[in-house]
C-alpha cells in the first residue's frame, strides 16, 4: 500500500505542477469550450483569479514531489479538487473522468496521512 500511495503522490505532484505552471505560462493553450463553461473559464482568466488557483496547484505539486509538508499540500488541494468536481458536475458532466481520477489519487494520499488530520475529525464534547 505504501508504494501505491507513493505513486499516487508523485502523479498528483506531476499533474498539479504541470497544470499549475500552465496557468502562469499558458503552454497548453487551446480553445475554450463553447457556452457557459468557456464563459466561466474566460471570466476566471480575465479577472486573473487563475493565478491564485495556479499558485495553490503549483505549491501543492511541489510539496508532493519533494515529500515535505504533504498534509499541507493535501489541505491546499482539497478546495481546488472540490471546485473541479463541482465545475464538471454543473457545467460539463461528460468530462468529469479526470477530476474523479485525481480525487481518487488525492484520497489515497490523504488516507496515508490521515493522522495529520486527526484533530479535525476528533469528536469533542463541549465543555
Amino acid at each position: 500500500m505504501k508504494i501505491v500511495t507513493m505513486i499516487a503522490r508523485y502523479l498528483l505532484g506531476l499533474m498539479f505542477l504541470v497544470f499549475g505552471l500552465n496557468l502562469f505560462l499558458n503552454f497548453l493553450n487551446g480553445p475554450l469550450p463553447p457556452g457557459p463553461p468557456g464563459e466561466f473559464l474566460g471570466l476566471l482568466a480575465s479577472t486573473h483569479f487563475v493565478y491564485a488557483i495556479g499558485a495553490v496547484m503549483l505549491t501543492s505539486g511541489i510539496l508532493f514531489l519533494i515529500n515535505r509538508y504533504v498534509a499541507l499540500g493535501l489541505a491546499l488541494l482539497g478546495p481546488v479538487l472540490f471546485n473541479i468536481l463541482v465545475f464538471h458536475i454543473a457545467m460539463q458532466p461528460s468530462t468529469i473522468g479526470p477530476g474523479v481520477v485525481v480525487t481518487l489519487l488525492w484520497l489515497l494520499v490523504f488516507w496515508q496521512h490521515r493522522a495529520a488530520f486527526a484533530g479535525i475529525f476528533a469528536a469533542r464534547l463541549p465543555a
